[in-house]
């Protein structure tokens, strides 16, 4: 059963109902679900589905050749294999599709171009000659997102300004990737987001008739399952010296987010060597640099500042439990790193990615207009400021801190601020007070509304205070999980 890409497939949809000719783009890092959202686009369409290998030149035009003259074109009464990829693709025109359009879909296309650099070339003068203002759709996907972005898109590059739709292909959202585990409880679709993301491929891996713990057991920490060697295999897939990035992932997924400190612990005493290999885990999708949501430009252009993090949850808990145990999992200790080193950590590992499930649950209430206003940017704020302290003098202290998700409107006048709380005690009404001590920093006189986000609801004093007016709004596990 396919689930979700709802917005990829209209955006396809429109494309092929277009008149006019259509050459479009479509990218992400590997296991995003790319293929598998094309060919349901192509479910009940005549069309030609092409997937590169990494092959030679002259055998990846013998291989496109053969799944062309599948069809009944008027060249393969003449010919056995096209002599040139010019007259090869120009064959997408012969298709005997009727009024329908042309479909063609080329698959991992930057191997056959690394097979034969002048592919974009020659697609680029056919596409301005002739196909362009023909009925037909290309589509060009491929998972090397580098490739795409700097070879195949940049300026001065063949294919600039041809393509008539890119898309970039990121993973699932927690709505959608939920949608796998129907039955679970609200609590165990926080728990399984958190260790799977919203990579289709790794979503599968798990069986949703099994609890959570159980597919842990068997379908990650089990020597010889897919996703015991997934990390391991992407890495050498898609990077050399891969023991320096295995040291530079486990730092960040151990909590270490700074230059500095991803540097010490991962024994890369560069750090401007380790900007290189972040920079190349950024390409990949597998890192992101963070910064505070009213970060300014100057401040993201330094290199020193902004703090890093895992963007793949999988890689996050492969990093944490897997990769750090590696030789009780190889011994078959299945059970012994679950128990003592998984099960006693798992709550608060998934309280990391309970705030990006708050976060796109505030955005789809943006897009019912059920927030008190619009807000132009929404993240992470961290700044220093005035916090309680019990055992400071005075009861409160100046220091580094972070709110959870900063909704900030146009203007900065208007301040939606969340908290977000993944355990098992209620939100408790000093926690309350020491969001709102935070916002000292942020603009006088502006408006602040409060949303706190709770797996195990709240106090009665927050409750009461929530009840007397409409700044302060109050959001349980159940109505978060189930919003969609």
């Amino acid at each position: 059963m396919f689930i979700g890409r709802e917005t990829e497939l209209s955006f396809l949809q429109d494309k092929y109902n277009d008149k006019n000719g259509q050459l479009v783009v479509l990218y992400g890092r590997r296991r995003v679900g790319k293929t598998e959202t094309l060919r349901e686009f192509c479910k009940g369409k005549p069309h030609i589905f092409y997937s590169c290998t990494q092959s030679t030149d002259k055998v990846q035009l013998s291989k496109f050749s053969e799944r062309i003259f599948k069809e009944d074109i008027p060249a393969k009464r003449y010919v056995s294999e096209f002599a040139d990829w010019e007259s090869a693709f120009r064959s997408v025109l012969e298709l005997p599709y009727g009024d329908a359009k042309k479909l063609l879909i080329i698959d991992e296309f930057p191997y056959m171009c690394k097979g034969n650099k002048s592919i974009p070339s020659i697609l680029q003068n056919l596409w301005d000659s002739e196909l362009k203002d023909s009925n037909v759709m290309i589509v060009l996907c491929g998972s090397a997102m580098s490739f795409i972005e700097k070879e195949l898109l940049a300026e001065k590059n063949p294919l600039y300004g041809r393509a008539t739709g890119i898309y970039k292909m990121s993973e699932m959202g927690f709505y959608d990737a939920v949608k796998f585990f129907p039955n679970y409880t609200d609590g165990d679709k926080v728990l399984v987001y958190s260790i799977l993301g919203g990579i289709p491929h790794y979503l599968r891996q798990f069986n949703p008739e099994l609890s959570v713990a159980d597919n842990i057991k068997k379908n990650i920490l089990t020597k010889g399952c897919v996703l015991y060697s997934e990390v391991d295999f992407l890495l050498h897939q898609e990077l050399r010296e891969t023991p320096i990035y295995n040291s530079i992932i486990e730092a960040v997924a151990l909590g270490n987010t700074k230059l500095n400190e991803i540097s010490q612990k991962s024994l890369v005493e560069d750090t401007s060597k380790t900007s290189v290999y972040l920079k190349n885990l950024i390409e990949l999708g597998i890192i992101e640099r963070e910064f505070s949501v009213d970060s300014k430009t100057k401040e993201k252009a330094n290199a020193n500042r902004g703090t890093y993090r895992l963007t793949d949850n999988f890689f996050r808990f492969w990093y944490a439990f897997g990769f750090t145990n590696y030789s009780e999992l190889e011994d078959g200790d299945v059970n012994g790193v679950y128990d003592y080193v998984v099960a006693p950590a798992m709550h608060e590992f998934a309280s990391f990615a309970f705030e990006d499930v708050c976060r796109e649950f505030v955005r789809e209430m943006q897009k019912q207009n059920e927030l008190p206003f619009r807000y132009s940017k929404m993240g992470k704020w961290v700044g220093r400021t005035t916090i309680r302290d019990k055992d400071a003098p005075s009861g409160m202290r100046v220091g580094e801190t972070e709110i959870d998700l900063l909704a900030i409107g146009r203007g900065s006048t208007e301040y939606l601020v969340g908290e977000c709380k993944f355990k098992k005690a209620p939100f408790d009404y000093s926690e309350y007070l020491n969001t709102t001590a935070k916002l000292t920093p942020l603009k006088e006189g502006a408006t602040f509304y409060y949303a706190l986000f709770s797996e195990s609801g709240f106090d009665e004093k927050i409750t009461a205070e929530a009840e007397q007016g409409d700044n302060l709004k109050l959001y349980d596990l159940h109505k978060i999980v189930n919003y969609k």
